[in-house]
């Protein structure tokens, strides 16, 4: 065990991987590669990722990132691939191989048979003049590095460079097929990712006016929380913690929380509720659109640390009010 503290050589091994990340020297080739990539899903063919060893984990990484973002992907070992799989390609296909030295058999031997079937393919290696750069329909040349591993041995450096431009690649190609954030949730329905991307309007518990009403400015607090009342009553679900207050138009002028209620009768021993909400409430309230998503709730609720907002349409009329328990039951924010 080396008696030098672990945390310096640790860092080092950071500070050596990152350094071999922006040393990389896209050109006109990783442009080439987007291109066959997005070209041949959109005449409906599929992405097929190709590696051995070390190559072939961050493969299998990378054909789930492809699939992820709405590229088909698979990913196809190496040596299965010249022992019989080689039906998994088709002539539509473009395979993408993957090998820091340029020289492991199995994928120099795939890139040859693909080659003579007329398979395109795009290789992710050290240098262009090796065998597989030569053989590839694209190269993107990685260019010599030093592994961030004490004996310059183990993949290290290598694998963390091909893994970037591999996802540089993957987001390049979905840039070119206009990938959504909609569409990234129909690939992610489940987990947090899929939660996070969906419509806000999907998360609303209170709905205007069915179980939220609007009140009017020129309403006193005392009819405001009546009208809340009532609306709760018919409705069966529990009043919101605040009120959305609109004007004469219909467009949100303020709200006012149960703990602004609290702060208005404390602070205002000698008032009545009789005064009209316009006067205790929060004008110009932070909102939320119909178009935003509950990502977008959730940065806004931990920012602002509060507990409601109103989401409004594009004419800015109020259509609910998202609650920081809605985002609680969705698991974005922890309660």
């Amino acid at each position: 065990m080396p008696n030098e503290p672990l945390l310096p050589f640790a860092r080092s091994v950071l500070s050596a991987e990152a350094h071999a990340i922006s040393g990389v020297a896209l050109g006109p080739s990783f442009v080439a590669a987007a291109h066959l990539v997005a070209d041949a899903v959109a005449k409906g063919g599929t992405l097929v990722v190709s590696g051995l060893g070390k190559s072939g984990l961050v493969g299998q990484k990378l054909s789930a990132t492809f699939a992820s973002t709405g590229t088909p992907s698979h990913f196809l070992h190496a040596t299965e691939a010249v022992h019989g799989d080689l039906g998994r390609i088709r002539k539509d296909d473009v395979v993408l191989l993957l090998s820091f030295g340029g020289a492991t058999e199995e994928v120099v031997t795939l890139a040859e048979l693909l080659g003579q079937d007329g398979v395109k393919t795009i290789a992710i290696t050290r240098s262009n003049a090796s065998a597989l750069g030569r053989l590839a329909t694209a190269c993107i040349e990685l260019g010599e590095m030093k592994e961030a591993c004490q004996h310059n041995l183990a993949p290290t450096a290598s694998t963390a460079v091909t893994m970037a431009v591999g996802d540089a690649l993957a987001l390049s190609v979905a840039l070119l097929r206009q990938f959504k954030a909609e569409d990234f949730r129909k690939f992610h329905p489940g987990g947090g990712l899929g939660r996070e991307t969906m419509p806000i309007t999907d998360a609303l518990r209170f709905r205007a006016p069915e179980n939220l009403p609007l009140i009017h400015e020129s309403l006193s607090i005392r009819e405001a929380y009546e009208v809340a009342r009532q609306v709760a009553q018919a409705s069966g679900v529990r009043r919101a913690g605040a009120l959305v207050v609109v004007d004469d138009a219909g467009h949100l002028s303020g709200i006012f929380t149960d703990g602004d209620l609290r702060r208005w009768v404390t602070n205002n021993p000698a008032v009545t509720l009789e005064v009209p909400i316009s006067q205790a409430m929060t004008r110009n309230p932070k909102r939320l659109t119909t178009m935003q998503k509950v990502r977008d709730a959730a940065h806004l609720m931990r920012e602002l640390r509060i507990d409601e907002a109103p989401v409004v349409d594009a004419a800015g009329c109020p259509v609910g009010l998202i609650d920081v328990q809605d985002l609680v039951a969705l698991k974005v924010i922890e309660g």
